[in-house]
């Protein structure tokens, strides 16, 4: 197995050219990526036409799916109705994913408001629990609950919350988002340091299976202090913001892991999606291609 790429959506230069999600698969598959993640961040609208040709076009054309659910989902809220809407959303998101045939769906976990972060974790849990045992009842215990770390400090999510998550159940998958670990750590992601003790941490509290294929997301991101994440940025803005792509792509290779990147670039998610698969590559050519 290899690492797999493609983009957070549709790329700015992909929309100059078609109107229609369905013409995704052969575009990503005719450049060289082999992974689209449907967004479904403003709410879960998938028409049964929109996921039956979808899913019929990414099966042609090699393509794996993944689905973002909403954005406006809080695991942590102190209002029970909006932990309650949240479930709704994630098994609106199951049913979009079952349909289209994508594995994974990516979950926020929204605010810690007032609420410690111990406190506003352990809320995170029950909703996520409740969650994950309505999908099963409901026969989408196929679909793969990836909580994603956050990029705002006030958030829950920082890497540790996110793994303590997913111990909650064995087939949760992290969707580790470096730019924003390095956005809430107001740019500590240095190099190939920060980014191995990161996938220790990931194999140390979820074993190596799943540090074999976590989902993650991958942009350069500005933050602003003491806040964190303040927007996305292009590969190609180099206004000393990072996290640099290259050292981790460097491990992912050399430890012989197999995960699936998503890049969230402003506009240039495809573009810069190939960068980092084509650096990946090289990188396995230059050792030999030793992974599985």
């Amino acid at each position: 197995m290899r690492a797999r790429f493609g983009p957070a959506g549709n790329s700015d230069s992909f929309s100059a050219k078609y109107r229609s999600a369905l013409k995704a698969p052969a575009y990503l598959a005719e450049i060289g990526l082999d992974h689209y993640e449907y967004q479904c961040g403003r709410g879960v609208r998938v028409s049964d036409e929109l996921a039956a040709g979808l899913r019929a076009e990414a099966d042609k054309h090699g393509i794996t799916l993944s689905l973002h659910a909403p954005y406006f989902i809080s695991l942590s809220s102190v209002e029970k109705e909006k932990r309650d809407n949240s479930i709704s959303y994630i098994l609106q998101s199951c049913d979009a994913a079952d349909r289209l045939g994508a594995e994974r769906i990516v979950i926020h976990s929204g605010s810690c408001a007032k609420l410690s972060r111990s406190d506003a974790l352990e809320l995170a849990k029950d909703t996520l629990l409740r969650a994950r045992a309505e999908a099963v009842e409901r026969g989408y215990g196929h679909i793969v609950f990836c909580p994603e770390t956050m990029g705002k400090v006030n958030q829950l999510g920082d890497l540790h919350e996110v793994l303590e998550l997913c111990r909650l159940d064995d087939s949760f998958l992290p969707c580790v988002d470096f730019g924003h670990l390095n956005a809430r750590g107001f740019g500590e992601i240095k190099g190939r340091a920060e980014y191995e003790r990161i996938l220790d941490d990931i194999g140390n509290m979820l074993g190596s299976d799943r540090l074999k294929r976590f989902h993650s997301h991958f942009s350069k991101i500005m933050f602003t202090v003491p806040g964190g994440e303040k927007k996305h940025l292009t590969f190609d803005e180099n206004e000393g913001f990072g996290p640099d792509f290259e050292p981790l792509m460097e491990l992912i290779a050399k430890k012989q892991l197999a995960p699936t990147f998503i890049c969230e670039s402003a506009g240039t998610q495809t573009e810069d999606a190939l960068t980092m698969k084509k650096y990946y590559l090289s990188v396995l050519d230059e050792s030999g291609g030793t992974v599985l």
